[in-house]
């Protein structure tokens, strides 16, 4: 039986609106995979701690605030320190098309707005993913 693919959702920083974060958790579930969710207020130290301790496939953040292109690259940055070049990153939120695209180019692999059917993001990381 193949392993399940095990994801990581986060809300890093002071944003405190979850409810996509937990749509597109519920639908990673159903769609099979295991989804440790860390709750509001989340750094990014806690994060990539957190996906360490639970050998995690993918890190996907949920960000609102407008401090993504501070939060993310630091998500990244301590990735990378980390060795978890195995490890996929998304995020999704408020994020303007021209910062998705330098997001895209530090390393994370999709960036989702308002509105992206869960069925996109639950397909992009089936084929996304590494499997350890």
């Amino acid at each position: 039986m193949p392993k399940k693919i095990r994801v990581l959702i986060a809300k890093p920083g002071l944003d405190g609106h979850d409810r996509g974060a937990k749509v597109v958790a519920r639908a990673l579930r159903d769609a099979g995979m295991e989804v440790i969710y860390t709750g509001l207020h989340q750094t990014p130290e806690q994060i990539v701690e957190t996906a360490i301790q639970e050998d995690v496939d993918h890190i996907g953040l949920s960000l609102l605030s407008g401090a993504h292109m501070t939060l993310i690259p630091r998500v990244l940055e301590l990735m990378k320190t980390n060795n978890m070049e195995d490890v996929t990153l998304s995020a999704g939120g408020i994020i303007p098309d021209e910062e998705a695209e330098m997001l895209k180019a530090q390393g994370v692999v999709g960036v989702y707005g308002p509105g992206t059917p869960t069925q996109e993001i639950v397909d992009f990381i089936k084929n996304t993913v590494k499997r350890k």
